[in-house]
């Protein structure tokens, strides 16, 4: 099964600035990655090409970077996982997409999880991010994101 999830945010700011964010991923003052909310994006040495790390039960290898415009994590984990994910950058005309993507073949144990889980909570996690993104860059969120009932109650599981 293939799967191609797409979120994206128009951020009111040039593309150095909302591309600052995502090389600040994982860092110690990361202003993109909804942490404490989720499980924090950590990697076994600074972003760049060959880290190793992921968030919670995702675990992935950083596979291509270019600073300031786009970054590509390949899936190692969970089982079921055959893809990457990546934030890109887009100029815009004075604004910028910040665009986050998945693509991936579902396999195994991975045709149940995701779609029983992991795309709800995948979603309200960038969703999230994708606020903050804004925050960051001056901007004023009309409608902040909002957990579903289904993603208030697998995180309830999921803290048990």
């Amino acid at each position: 099964m293939a799967v191609l999830n797409i979120h994206e945010r128009t951020v009111p700011a040039p593309a150095e600035e909302v591309g600052a964010l995502i090389d600040r991923l994982a860092g110690p003052d990361d202003p993109l990655w909804p942490a404490p909310d989720w499980p924090g994006m950590r990697f076994d040495r600074p972003l760049a090409v060959g880290a190793v790390g992921g968030h919670g039960p995702i675990r992935y290898t950083v596979a291509g970077y270019a600073p300031g415009q786009w970054v590509r994590f390949r899936f190692t984990g969970p089982r079921g996982f055959d893809g990457h994910h990546e934030f890109t950058v887009h100029p815009a005309g004075g604004t910028t997409v910040l665009r986050h993507t998945i693509a991936m073949r579902l396999r195994g144990p991975g045709r149940l999880t995701w779609p029983l889980a992991f795309r709800w909570l995948h979603d309200a996690l960038v969703e999230d991010g994708l606020d903050r993104a804004v925050r960051a860059c001056g901007g004023t969120v009309a409608h902040p994101a909002r957990w579903s009932p289904y993603v208030r109650l697998l995180r309830r599981l999921i803290r048990h």
